[in-house]
C-alpha cells in the first residue's frame, strides 16, 4: 500500500514504512525496518491523504506545490512554457538524493522552484554503521532535513524509500511521480568499499549496474521523454598517455576514420560498474531512443551550499576516513588535527577536481539543456586539475596561515595505479553551456580547515589511515574497537 502525505497540515502523524533493500547477506537488513514519519506544523493548509492497493509495499511522500514567479524567472527557476495553459514546474527525481551530491542537489533544485521527489534506500546511512564510520560533520536524518528545508523554505521535497534494484518499487515511484528528468546518483560511490571483499565487490556491481538497468527500463515502460542525466565518473577513463576528450574519440586507422567511445581503463570494481553503466545507457539511447546525459565526475569537495547555509540541519555530508574520504577532505582534517597529511605513494596521481557548488550548477545546467532523443552525450564534469602533492602543498600553506603546524608522510599505496603519468582531460561543454566554476582558492582552503577546525572533536584518528589494499583484497577492514 503506498501512502500519499501533503505535509502541509495541522496535525502530527506517524507511518511506518517499510524500506525494501537488496543487501548482500552481511548486511543488518533489520536496522531499517521501520521508519516513522512525522508531518510538521504548517497552518491553514489541509492534510491530503490517498491510499494505493499493494499490500508489497509501503512508499511514503509529501506533494510539492507549484508556486507561481514571474515570467522572465521561469526558465531559470525550472519552469515549463505554454501558450496554452500556465506553466508548470519541472519534475525532476533525484536518485539518491540522501548522498552527498544527491542532498544538495534536491535543495538547490528545489530552491530554483523545480519539484524535487527524492528516491533513496538509506543505505549510504548503513555504510558508516558496518564500518564503524562516522561523517566528520553530524547528520540529520531525511525526514528531518525535509521538514527543515519545507519549514524555511515552504517547498516541498517528495520521498519514496526504497531500492531500485526493486523494479517493482521503481515502478511505482514513476507512476506516481512522472519525471520530466531523472538525476541518478543513487550507486555504491567508493572505489575502497568496492575493494573491501568478494561480498562488497558484488554489491557494489549489482546495486550500480542492475540499478541503472531498471531505471532505463521504467524509462523506456513508464515515461519515453523523461531524460536521464546519470553521474559517471572520470575514473572511467583512467590515466592515458594522450588527452582524455569528452566521451568520444576520433580515430584513423589503416587509412580509415571514425568517432569512437573514448577507451575505458577503469582501476577497481566500483569504476568497472560505472563503465558497465556508460555501455548500457548507449546502448538504450540506440535502441530505444531514451535521451541521457552522462556526468564524467572528478573528484568533488567543500561541504556548503547556499541553501545548506540556511540551518544546520541541512548540513551536509564530510567524509574523511580510508574508505569514504577524498584526498582533500583527509588533508584538511588531518591538518586540523596534527596529524601528518597522509601521501599514498609518490603523490603524483593527477586527477580533476571541482566545488559541490558547481556539482548542483552542473546538474541543474544538463536538465535545462536536455540531450536529444535517442542521444548519449558525455561531458566531463570539474573544473580544475591537480596531483595528490599539489593538494598537500596548498593545504600545508592554507594551515600555516592559520597557525597550524602541518607536516607531510609518504605512506604505501594501498591502489594499484600510476604514480606519476600524463593527465590532460578535456572539459568544455558544460562550460559552453553556462557553468561558471568556483576555483580552488586560499579562502576557500581557510575555510575548509576551519569548518574541519570546528568539527575536530568529531574526528576518529583511527579512521584516517588506509585499511583497504587492492592486492589484499578479502582482508577484514580495521574498525573501531568497541
Amino acid at each position: 500500500m503506498a501512502h500519499l502525505l501533503s505535509t502541509h497540515c495541522t496535525m502530527k502523524l506517524s507511518i511506518n514504512a517499510k524500506v525494501y533493500t537488496n543487501l548482500p547477506n552481511h548486511h543488518p537488513k533489520a536496522l531499517f525496518t521501520s521508519l516513522p514519519v512525522h508531518t510538521y506544523k504548517h497552518p491553514s493548509k489541509s492534510l491530503v491523504f490517498h491510499k494505493r492497493k499493494d499490500p508489497k509495499h509501503h512508499v511514503f511522500y509529501a506533494t510539492a506545490v507549484p508556486m507561481s514567479k514571474e515570467a522572465e524567472t521561469q526558465i531559470a527557476s525550472g519552469s515549463h512554457q505554454s501558450s496554452s495553459g500556465p506553466s508548470k514546474p519541472k519534475r525532476v527525481m533525484i536518485i539518491g538524493g540522501d548522498g552527498y551530491c544527491g542532498w544538495a542537489t534536491a535543495l538547490h533544485l528545489s530552491n530554483r522552484n523545480y519539484e524535487v521527489c527524492i528516491v533513496d534506500s538509506l543505505v549510504r546511512r548503513l555504510f558508516d554503521h558496518q564500518l564503524g564510520l562516522d561523517s566528520l560533520t553530524p547528520i540529520a536524518s531525511i525526514h528531518d532535513r525535509i521538514r527543515r528545508w519545507k519549514s524555511l523554505t515552504g517547498k516541498t521535497i517528495q520521498l519514496h524509500i526504497g531500492d531500485i534494484c526493486d523494479f517493482e518499487f521503481l515502478s511505482e515511484a514513476f507512476k506516481s511521480f512522472e519525471p520530466d528528468s531523472v538525476v541518478h546518483f543513487g550507486e555504491q560511490r567508493s572505489a575502497p568499499y568496492s575493494m573491501i571483499d568478494r561480498s562488497r565487490a558484488v554489491f557494489t556491481q549489482h546495486n550500480n549496474v542492475i540499478g541503472t538497468l531498471n531505471v532505463l527500463f521504467a524509462i523506456k515502460e513508464y515515461q519515453e521523454e523523461c531524460h536521464l542525466v546519470k553521474l559517471g565518473t572520470m575514473g572511467e577513463y583512467g590515466t592515458p598517455n594522450i588527452d582524455i576528450e569528452e566521451g568520444y574519440i576520433t580515430i584513423t586507422h589503416n587509412g580509415r576514420t571514425d568517432t569512437l567511445p573514448y577507451p575505458k581503463q577503469a582501476s577497481s570494481f566500483y569504476h568497472l560498474s560505472k563503465v558497465h553503466d556508460s555501455h548500457n545507457i548507449a546502448f538504450t539511447c540506440k535502441a530505444w531512443g531514451i535521451r541521457a546525459t552522462d556526468l564524467n565526475q572528478g573528484v568533488v569537495y567543500g561541504v556548503r551550499t547556499d541553501e545548506m547555509e540556511m540551518h544546520e540541519e541541512l548540513c551536509n555530508r564530510f567524509d574523511y576516513d580510508g574508505v569514504f574520504g577524498t584526498a582533500l577532505n583527509r588533508f584538511c582534517v588531518q591538518a586540523a588535527v596534527g596529524h601528518p597529511l597522509t601521501i599514498y605513494g609518490k603523490g603524483g596521481q593527477t586527477r580533476g577536481y571541482l566545488d559541490i557548488r558547481d556539482t548542483v550548477q552542473c546538474v541543474e545546467l544538463a536538465i535545462a539543456n536536455p540531450a536529444k532523443h535517442g542521444e548519449f552525450r558525455v561531458f566531463n564534469q570539474f573544473t580544475e586539475q591537480f596531483s595528490v602533492n599539489d593538494l598537500s602543498r596548498l593545504v600545508t600553506k592554507a594551515g600555516k596561515k592559520l597557525g597550524l603546524e602541518v607536516q607531510t608522510i609518504s605512506v604505501p599505496n594501498p591502489r594499484v595505479e600510476a604514480e606519476e603519468h600524463y593527465y590532460n582531460a578535456k572539459h568544455t561543454k558544460l562550460v559552453e553551456l553556462g557553468l561558471q566554476p568556483h576555483l580552488l582558492s586560499d579562502s576557500l582552503l581557510d575555510s575548509l580547515l576551519n569548518f574541519a577546525i570546528t568539527y575536530k572533536d568529531r574526528v576518529d584518528k583511527a579512521q584516517i589511515m588506509p585499511s583497504v589494499s587492492w592486492k589484499k583484497i578479502g582482508a577484514k577492514p580495521q574498525t573501531v574497537t568497541a
